[in-house]
């Protein structure tokens, strides 16, 4: 799972990075389109034209519906806020995955893992809060725009928990997602005329990390992870997420860190350290 944060932090600077080149929008669809060819082939060689017919289809679309707004909203995120700003926001979905899973006995959290959820969430704002620069009214809008791909975030891992997908194999559950991604996506790429792109070695590069690297093998081991482990533990675990993010802006695309975001990191540790204090005790 730290090895997924790390990947999954690096996103952001990849994506940002070569914006100039694809819109962030954009960049998402291909990378899902790519993804798409994957696993739609893995679940043809497996279950042929049936694989459609086992009930999973309903909450298979309403997966790929959640994922798909999760990354419209991140995407369109980083047009109006920092990087930073958008990483913290988006990664409040342990919150309301959490949240959306209580009515499962095991899923349930102790008062005490409430606590380690508030420690560690603040601790992203203290480390973030006030990375900016830009008009405060667009800073805003970004923002929002991340809380509700965080929301969405969280809802998408409610349904993989609670609809009949969950019984469905990986490929086939990553190829309602990406599928309908690449689809919706699409849709709002071409609506909104971000659909142009400058082929240069980075942009290539980039995407080519984006499909091979996040959307189809970080996809593979986050799902296997989802059937092994509590989604509620995992999703708070993603809460380092933001802190590999920020170490990955600072080195490549010169972000500032200081005092504030080494305070806010030992926030999120401490916070994750509470929520899982009671597995490494013996008792979860």
């Amino acid at each position: 799972m730290i090895m997924l944060c790390v990947i999954w932090g690096f996103q952001q600077v990849a994506i940002k990075g070569v914006a100039l080149n694809v819109a962030p929008v954009m960049q998402l669809a291909t990378r899902f389109a790519g993804a798409s060819i994957f696993f739609g082939a893995l679940v043809l060689i497996r279950e042929g034209g049936r694989a459609f017919t086992d009930g999973t289809l309903p909450s298979g679309l309403l997966l790929g519906l959640m994922f798909s707004l999760e990354f419209i909203f991140a995407g369109q995120a980083l047009v109006h806020t920092t990087a930073a700003h958008a990483v913290v926001f988006l990664y409040t979905a342990p919150i309301f995955t959490a949240l959306g899973l209580q009515f499962l006995p095991e899923e349930h959290l102790s008062p005490l893992q409430w606590v380690g959820i508030s420690v560690a969430f603040g601790g992203i704002v203290v480390a973030f809060f006030g990375f900016n620069g830009r008009p405060a009214v667009e800073l805003v809008t970004g923002d929002a725009l991340a809380l509700f791909g965080g929301v969405s975030w969280g809802l998408c891992n409610v349904v993989l928990r609670r609809g009949r997908v969950s019984g469905a194999n990986t490929a086939k559950v990553a190829f309602y997602q990406v599928a309908t991604a690449t689809l919706m996506l699409g849709a709002f790429a071409a609506a909104t005329a971000q659909t142009a792109i400058e082929p240069t070695s980075m942009t290539i590069l980039s995407l080519a990390f984006q499909t091979l690297i996040i959307a189809i093998s970080s996809y593979l081991v986050w799902f296997w992870l989802l059937r092994h482990y509590l989604t509620s533990r995992l999703m708070l675990l993603s809460l380092l997420t933001p802190l590999f993010g920020v170490m990955f802006g600072a080195a490549l695309l010169k972000d500032p860190v200081d005092l504030r975001f080494a305070l806010g990191g030992l926030l999120v540790l401490l916070g994750v350290l509470i929520v899982n204090s009671r597995l490494m005790r013996g008792k979860g």
